[in-house]
């Protein structure tokens, strides 16, 4: 059973429609990407999802069942706008947080104190959050939002603001909450993050489904339009290959741009009979590339 699913939701506020008939699950122990340019419905989606604010038509189940009051024990939200008060101590407002997640004060206290250690910050208990850099006071929200080992996880731009030792120290973390059975529902515009953590994703556009499904069953579905070339020397004439539309040159060779998929052969082709080769690669298109096309083309 799927621990989050969607069926058919819709928002509408007055005359324009936020949310139009988006589906989805989430299954057990399972990151899903939920993408959209601003204003695309991807908020509006998470505070349906939180059970802030109620669909007007479709279905939203949790383990199977519809949303009520003690379901809020199960669930944990990062919002992209952080909310936790900066002249608090961080012990004060966590273990308050997690009290009204039904958690005893000495389990959320004891959790609390897992995840100080957790992040390597023990002595964060008594600091207030405004003593806090901007990227702890960061990680802070996040434990906020875990502290009460919440079954389904919505993220929100959970890694912005960070440096990127604390973007790979909360990479694994998220990956360990999967590991251990959380369903998290992931936002964010950085797509490489989304091609790093997720096999799923829906991609929303001015409150439509533009694209869903497992990720690599999508790239599937978009021509190759680069190739990779490193070769020992320098290769001329790759700009007056059929098929060759732009050519890149890098300090360590060319990336090209091809019109259609025969133009591979023929750019490895030449560049064997002109030197040596390094590197060959045929690369398929990134999330973001996928992205754009989507959006653009429901713009067009």
């Amino acid at each position: 059973m799927e621990a989050l699913k969607l069926e058919q939701v819709v928002k509408q506020y007055g005359e324009k429609t936020a949310v139009n008939g988006i589906s989805l699950k989430v299954e057990q122990g399972e990151i899903y990407g939920l993408l959209g340019a601003n204003g695309a419905g991807k908020t509006t989606t998470m505070r349906m999802v939180l059970g802030l604010i109620y669909p007007d038509e479709g279905k939203i189940l949790y383990n199977g069942k519809t949303f009520s009051d003690e379901l809020q024990h199960l669930m944990g939200y990062l919002p992209e706008e952080r909310g936790l008060y900066p002249k608090v101590k961080v012990s004060d407002q966590i273990i308050y947080l997690a009290r009204l997640r039904g958690m005893s004060a000495s389990d959320a206290d004891k959790s609390l104190r897992f995840w100080l250690d957790r992040f390597d910050v023990p002595d964060y208990y008594n600091k207030k959050i405004e003593e806090l850099s901007k990227g702890n006071q960061q990680k802070m929200g996040f434990i906020a939002a875990v502290v009460h080992k919440p079954q389904i996880l919505v993220l929100d731009e959970a890694f912005s603001g960070l440096d990127p030792v604390n973007v790979e120290l909360l990479k694994d973390t998220v990956r360990e909450l999967r590991d251990q059975g959380t369903s998290i529902l992931f936002s964010t515009h950085r797509m490489e993050h989304v091609e790093e953590l997720c096999r799923n994703i829906t991609i929303l556009d001015r409150s439509n489904t533009v694209v869903q499904g497992d990720i690599r069953e999508i790239k599937k579905g978009y021509p190759r339009e680069e190739v990779v070339l490193r070769t020992v020397g320098e290769v001329s004439g790759l700009d007056l290959i059929p098929g060759v539309s732009a050519v890149q040159k890098q300090e360590r060779g060319y990336v090209l741009s091809i019109s259609e998929i025969g133009a591979a052969q023929r750019i490895l082709q030449h560049a064997m009979s002109a030197n040596e080769i390094e590197h060959f690669e045929i690369k398929e298109p990134t999330l973001n590339q996928i992205f754009i096309r989507a959006v653009g083309e429901s713009h067009e």
